[in-house]
């Protein structure tokens, strides 16, 4: 874990070296300064030694003015290596998702992933300055502290040592008994992501079925378990401090007391020698709390590196092969024996033994019900998945021999969740092709029948989309997600039950488009409606998971009594308008 994360370090190593190498300095002038002090009283004023005094005062001051500019130098080389630090692990962390395939993504979730990208980044970044400039400070001024300590005086020096088995078993304590409860307060933290998501997406439907007071109450209940768990983790933290401070003022106290005696009685012991000793364990004091602290830190900080190291040593369940195939010939299709879980090999099979060819330049339909694994059948073809079992052939060639992008930039696909980012419409078309010229996006608006409505717009293409195309209607979105798919000039063509929300009018138009326009394009409509698939050269009716039949209109209302009951309860009552739905 520690090495993976060391690798994210890259460019701020030289800062991440400065910042402790100044912290050192800063360090040693500081316990340099009792000792100066002792030397002061003991050598200046008690023998009333003005140029001795002078002497030390400029050396006390050119040693308190190095430790505050090692300390300045220290505090800006560790802040801009911890800030470049969690800047390199977002982004290798945003790579590594971008790289992900479906399966990877499902996985995690994506609540879990947006939270290892904001609040575990903002732990680990926290952990990293702490460990580059107190982790190195405490021990430093622990050890040093007591060196010098020990140099005045060997006796009270150890009363220190009579304090470390009490605080080595307290700091065990807290560190076992804690890290379980981080890492379950980080997995609710998923959760909690995960509800306001999902409120915050559906809120229209929260809103519209006044279940405000429900979702308030599941909220409620996943933080209220947020803050059970973080206030038993804190009661066991709290354990620290009190037991730091129990064990440094106690040596603190016999410090003093038998200090005095050796002073007074013994005669062992100088004036400034004892006011450099208490001196030396106010510092070991705050060597000790400052430990506490970055053991608290760490404590927290572990839990989400490891769940960030977790991300970035996943690697992607869809790889390019050694040698790919990067053009993809034309746009026929061929399914052998395909079989498919989401579970991978021994899961539950969503597709089963699918067998299907489809030419270059068809058009096949696919119709069937929710839950026949349609959506499935096409995300195999341009490798959004992987088949489990089986070959999934494109242009002749297996589609695992491809390089994943050219055969991705080779399919078009109009998923069923049409998603339209934040910008113009003409910035959302361009995903399509950045390169397209004007008149090549008016042509792909032609085709899919939004240049109308892009037209009526204030600003035309330079309408500006809010977030999720909220201000848009959902067959508008539906046509300008069309547009884009278009703009790739693909060779094959998926309509994911991306028309629905089209009026009957309309869809009509998108397909006789395609027919006219597009005749070496492989044109794939998925859709619960018989009429959008009735003059494809192919219809293909899926049931549970396996294809039932193949054919054309005419041939499957005569064989496929699914088919002919589907076709038949659609058209009984006559065709209706849906222009509402637009």
């Amino acid at each position: 874990m520690i090495k993976r994360l060391f690798l994210c370090v890259r460019q701020y190593k030289r800062d991440s070296i400065l910042a402790p190498l100044f912290m050192v300095g800063e360090v040693s002038m500081e316990v340099l300064l009792p000792y100066l002090m002792a030397m002061l009283i003991d050598n200046g004023i008690d023998k009333g030694d003005m140029n001795y005094i002078l002497n030390m005062g400029l050396r006390l001051f050119a040693a308190a003015m190095l430790a505050m500019c090692f300390g300045i130098l220290s505090g800006a080389f560790a802040a801009s290596a911890s800030a470049g630090f969690a800047r390199n692990v977002r982004k290798d962390l945003f790579y590594s998702v971008s790289g992900f395939s479906f399966s990877n993504i499902d996985k995690f979730s994506a609540s879990s992933l947006v939270t290892r990208l904001t609040t575990d980044v903002a732990n680990v970044q926290n952990a990293y300055q702490m460990i580059i400039r107190m982790a190195v400070r405490a021990p430093m001024m622990l050890l040093m502290s007591f060196a010098m300590a020990f140099s005045v005086s060997r006796k009270l020096s150890m009363t220190f040592l009579l304090a470390l088995p009490i605080l080595g078993f307290g700091l065990w304590y807290v560190i076992t008994s804690t890290h379980p409860i981080f890492v379950r307060v980080f997995k609710t933290y998923d959760k909690l992501n995960r509800v306001v998501r999902e409120n915050l997406r559906g809120m229209r439907v929260v809103k519209s079925f006044v279940r405000e007071g429900f979702e308030r109450e599941k909220f409620g209940v996943i933080s209220d378990i947020i803050f059970k768990d973080f206030s038993k983790a804190e009661k066991r933290l709290a354990i620290n401090m009190p037991l730091m401070q129990l064990c440094a003022y106690g040596c603190l106290i016999m410090l003093m007391w038998f200090g005095a005696r050796m002073i007074i009685v013994d005669k062992e012991l100088a004036t400034g020698e004892l006011m450099s000793l208490i001196a030396y364990s106010m510092q070991i004091l705050s060597s000790l709390m400052m430990l506490s602290m970055v053991f608290v830190m760490i404590i927290i900080s572990r839990a989400s590196a490891e769940r960030i190291t977790e991300v970035l040593n996943e690697t992607s369940s869809l790889r390019n092969p050694d040698a790919p195939v990067f053009k993809v010939k034309d746009g026929s299709i061929s399914l052998k024996g395909v079989n498919f879980s989401y579970a991978g090999k021994g899961g539950k099979i969503c597709l089963a033994g699918a067998n299907l060819d489809i030419a270059s330049g068809e058009t096949v339909g696919i119709l069937g019900g929710t839950g026949s694994s349609k959506t499935t059948l096409v995300q195999l073809i341009p490798r959004l998945y992987d088949a489990t079992g089986g070959e999934v052939i494109v242009g002749g060639v297996n589609v695992r021999n491809y390089d994943i992008e050219s055969l991705r930039n080779a399919v078009s696909v109009v998923l069923q969740k049409n998603v339209l980012f934040s910008g113009t419409i003409k910035e959302n078309l361009l995903w399509g092709n950045e390169n397209a010229t004007n008149e090549e996006i008016a042509r792909a608006c032609s085709l899919a029948q939004a240049d109308g409505f892009i037209d009526a717009l204030p600003g035309k293409y330079g309408y500006f989309v809010e977030q999720g195309g909220s201000n848009v209607s959902g067959g508008q979105k539906q046509r300008l997600c069309i547009a884009r798919a278009l703009l790739k000039n693909p060779k094959i063509l998926i309509l994911d039950d991306s028309t629905s929300a089209v009026d009957t009018r309309t869809d009509a138009a998108i397909r006789k488009a395609f027919k006219e326009d597009l005749p070496k394009v492989t044109k794939i409509i998925i859709s619960q409606r018989a009429a959008s698939v009735q003059d494809a050269d192919k219809i293909v009716i899926m049931e549970s998971g396996r294809i039932e039949a193949v054919g054309t209109h005419e041939t499957l209302m005569r064989t496929s009594q699914i088919y002919r009951e589907v076709y038949e309860s659609q058209t009984r009552g006559g065709d209706f308008d849906e222009a509402s739905q637009a």
